[in-house]
């Protein structure tokens, strides 16, 4: 399981000029003195920054940017104090795994009558970043880009999607997946090559089987149980026809999927519910379970989807919550789709101002000892983001996203799963469909608050993915 630091870590790479050290010598050391005390105090909030001094030979650019890599810095973040030839940090920003952001910023937020030699000479970044990313292009390296002056109202902000976007990519390279059971047999938008995710992505899966789901349910101490019970009955509103046994069954689920994501150190998790039913000893399944562990941060994908998982992870990652969930019926009067899975979603989503129900599902998925209970999960009206993590053609990574509504619809008492609606307007659902299939849009996905668009494009950015909005 990755470990999450408090803040992303930001090596800023400062370049000047080698020249401007006998034509200007007072020039970089003010320069630094306002990287320490203006740019410095106003990134620190949103990152850990690795910063040494201002650099401007190829050795020592070099120099920094391996220092950077040894320590496991999320995010190169490059800042031209003056002009710096291209062809000094091109090497080693060809060479370097870390993903790369050039910011064009400077200390004068104003050109006016005022103007004298020694502040031009001390604000000409710009054209440095020009010669970088021209080169940087022509060379095939990925970059991100922007344009903002500390005294901008968004200029941090703007920065920090891109540090914590940086910083989720970071942990996905490490991130660990399980697997328990078997992919849907014929499900293919779901199918990948384990080389191929290990390689791009650097996700490790875990094969995991029934065998021990059940084993370790059938050994979970009484005394943990009963302790979970009691949480379920004081925190969601409990079907009036729910019985002990129901509820034991499912904090034995629980609890047994738990250890399994803690002894294999898991930072997402899938399961075939087919796979269940093969094995006689399954008391049930681990609907709720997994739902309250969505709640936790760990990801999830249904049926065996290993990359839905990852991607439900990695949204959870940069806009906090988020859940899994998958279109179920389309509502042409209210241009909206119905969104619902099994019994699998996200509960720290849920509206607020009632119990979450707790109910069983009146006909088993597959066959279990007990019945299968799950959270009716209903999300609050707002703006949301769906985004959908799939492979593309030649293999490449690709991410299918939207700005949606969450409309105000449900829970119903005739659905016995969790479900919600979404609105597409003032887009027409039919095109809008239609253009997320064009797009390769798969059938499970993921679904947060708010608009995480822009993080989204980071991330894929920094994945070397490509991005489709719809």
């Amino acid at each position: 399981m990755t470990i999450q630091s408090s803040k992303p870590r930001v090596g800023l790479l400062a370049l000047t000029l080698e020249l401007y050290e006998t034509l200007a010598p007072d020039m970089r050391p003010g320069r630094e003195k306002w990287i320490r005390e203006s740019v410095l105090p106003a990134l620190v909030p949103y990152a850990d920054i690795h910063f040494q001094k201002v650099v401007s030979s190829r050795h020592a650019i070099d120099e920094v940017v391996r220092e950077f890599e040894h320590e496991e810095v999320d995010l190169l973040l490059v800042l031209f104090l003056s002009y710096s030839p291209s062809q000094l940090a091109l090497p080693a920003l060809k060479r370097t795994h870390l993903p790369i952001v050039l910011w064009n910023t400077q200390e004068l937020f104003t050109i006016d009558e005022r103007l004298d030699g020694s502040q031009m000479t001390a604000n000409h970044g710009v054209h440095g970043t020009q010669d970088l990313s021209c080169v940087l292009h022509r060379s095939g390296v990925r970059f991100t880009y922007i344009t903002s002056h500390l005294d901008d109202p968004d200029a941090v902000r703007q920065l920090a999607d891109c540090f914590e976007s940086a910083a989720a990519v970071s942990r996905l390279r490490n991130a660990r997946l399980g697997l328990i059971g078997y992919p849907f047999p014929g499900m293919g938008d779901l199918g990948f090559d384990s080389t191929h995710l290990a390689s791009s992505l650097g996700c490790q899966w875990i094969p995991l089987n029934v065998g021990d789901f059940n084993r370790r349910a059938e050994t979970a101490a009484e005394r943990d149980v009963m302790r979970l019970v009691a949480k379920y009955r004081e925190w969601y509103r409990l079907a009036d026809d729910l019985v002990a046994a129901d509820l034991e069954a499912t904090a034995r689920a629980e609890l047994s999927l738990r250890s399994m994501v803690s002894d294999h150190d898991l930072d997402a998790i899938t399961y075939q519910f087919l796979a269940f039913g093969e094995d006689s000893r399954t008391g049930t399944l681990p609907f709720v379970g997994i739902s309250r562990m969505m709640a936790d941060g760990i990801g999830f994908g249904g049926e065996g989807d290993l990359i839905s998982a990852a991607g439900t992870w990695l949204l959870n990652q940069l806009a906090p919550p988020a859940t899994f969930s998958e279109m179920f019926s389309i509502d042409y009067q209210n241009q909206g789709v119905l969104m619902s899975h099994m019994g699998e979603a996200n509960p720290a989503m849920a509206r607020t101002g009632s119990k979450i129900p707790l109910v069983a599902r009146p006909r088993p998925i597959i066959r279990t000892r007990q019945r299968q209970l799950a959270l009716v999960v209903n999300l609050p009206p707002g703006p949301a983001t769906l985004s959908a993590l799939t492979l593309g053609p030649a293999g490449r990574w690709r991410f299918v996203t939207s700005r949606v509504e969450i409309l105000d619809f449900g829970p119903l008492p005739s659905l016995a799963v969790p479900h919600f609606k979404i609105g597409v307007a003032p887009k027409n659902i039919r095109d809008w469909l239609t253009a997320y299939a064009q797009a390769g849009g798969p059938h499970h996905l993921a679904i947060c608050f708010g608009d995480a668009t822009s993080k989204i494009r980071l991330a894929a950015t920094f994945l070397d993915a490509d991005s489709v909005e719809v």
